[in-house]
């Protein structure tokens, strides 16, 4: 389904089933018992590749406070995400088909039947005012079920499905915000909102990944079909992902600002080969960039790799330059230097957790997008990305370059 489909089954859906539902499970509340501690805990999170990383800490500090067993939900187009940090068991991964709607549907339904089999006892929604995420978590049986309450704020309306209501602060990173929902998850007392503790930056430290030879050689091999010099002359992988997900195209960065930086490196840096990434999906898009540069130590890569191997990669190259989108949460879990382009959202949020710098210039109406407006912007044309002139990022980028 289309990104704006889907959010108008989250309004038209989601708001009369939340009412429905809110009836429902406040009378469940009601008649069992009191929840003991939570062991069997699952994580609601659909639509964000990146948002998993950013949430690894807090399901790490789940799993170790309270050694409790981790489970999730997600759009089966963005699993592939959870499997780069492999914090939740194969197993215990379920995922929903996004591409109709009687396939959400009868995934839903097949979903409250495996919350049942896998005894889930505390389900985190993780989405900031998803209504189809709040019902899923309603839908879990939990009796523990945490995640974000608008409280008095206007609209975001998405009933009162929740046992532990936590207040949204859009003012403080989004992995910080989750770890609140995890200091509330065990809580007995009631308390409004949840969560009225201090959040230390230690608090959001990614676990980094490593990798022995024997698994990079692949991906050595790999850059060595596409530029054969690479096996025998020493030469420093620039990496290069001009796109972001349909989701919110405002992110995208001008192909032609692309082009020029990408010239520029080349002309500076004789030892560095420029390799530009991107799904399967996106490879005729980078061929067209790769065309007009025109240069034998530019590299088509969109493809090559799964996304599993990505981080592989991101150990052997000395640099990324990406839009705001999952490469730049991806790369967090390795020692690469990432420059990041922000625009319609703010790095303040969702700024990488991982070896990067963020390049924002900061426009009046910058960021556009949050929670109150699902992501959404009027914006067709984005001037905030436009403002981030070549010159900017070729400094950021030559400085670490010529260290």
């Amino acid at each position: 389904m289309k990104v704006d489909t889907m959010r108008k089954i989250d309004y038209y859906l989601g708001i009369p089933l939340c009412v429905l539902t809110s009836l429902f499970t406040k009378l469940v509340d009601w008649i069992r018992p009191k929840a003991g501690k939570p062991t069997k805990v699952l994580f609601v999170e659909l639509s964000e590749m990146g948002s998993t990383i950013l949430a690894d800490p807090a399901m790490k500090k789940t799993r170790r406070e309270l050694n409790a067993e981790l489970f999730f939900v997600i759009f089966s187009k963005n699993k592939p995400s959870l499997d780069l940090l492999n914090t939740i068991p194969e197993a215990n991964i379920f995922t929903l088909r996004e591409d109709k709607l009687s396939l959400l549907i009868w995934d839903s339904l097949r979903f409250i039947a495996w919350c049942r089999r896998n005894k889930i006892d505390a389900t985190v929604d993780l989405e900031l005012f998803s209504r189809v995420s709040a019902l899923l978590t309603a839908a879990s049986l939990a009796p523990r079920r945490v995640g974000f309450h608008n409280f008095h704020g206007e609209g975001l309306y998405r009933g009162h499905l929740l046992t532990h209501k936590v207040s949204y602060n859009p003012h403080l990173h989004i992995a910080k915000n989750f770890i609140a929902l995890i200091h509330a998850l065990p809580l007995n007392q009631d308390e409004q909102p949840f969560s009225k503790v201090l959040i230390a930056d230690s608090d959001i430290k990614l676990d980094q990944v490593r990798f022995d030879e024997a698994q990079l050689a692949p991906v050595r091999d790999k850059v060595s079909t596409l530029f054969p010099s690479y096996a025998t002359q020493p030469h420093r992988l620039v990496l290069i992902n001009p796109n972001a997900s349909e989701l919110l195209p405002q992110r995208r960065w001008p192909k032609a600002n692309f082009e020029s930086l990408m010239q520029r490196l080349l002309a500076t840096h004789d030892d560095i080969v420029i390799l530009i990434t991107g799904a399967p999906a996106e490879f005729d898009e980078a061929e067209t960039l790769k065309d007009k540069i025109a240069h034998p130590r530019c590299i088509n890569f969109a493809g090559q790799l799964k996304l599993q191997q990505m981080p592989m990669l991101y150990t052997l190259s000395e640099l990324m330059v990406t839009n705001d989108s999952g490469p730049g949460h991806f790369s967090a879990i390795t020692p690469l230097k990432t420059f990041v382009l922000f625009g319609p959202e703010t790095p303040k949020l969702y700024g990488s957790l991982g070896n990067s710098t963020a390049i924002f210039a900061g426009l009046a109406c910058s960021p556009c997008v949050s929670a109150a407006n699902h992501r959404k912007t009027p914006c067709n044309n984005p001037v905030c990305m436009d403002a981030i002139d070549v010159d900017w990022v070729y400094r950021e980028v030559n400085a670490h370059l010529a260290r």
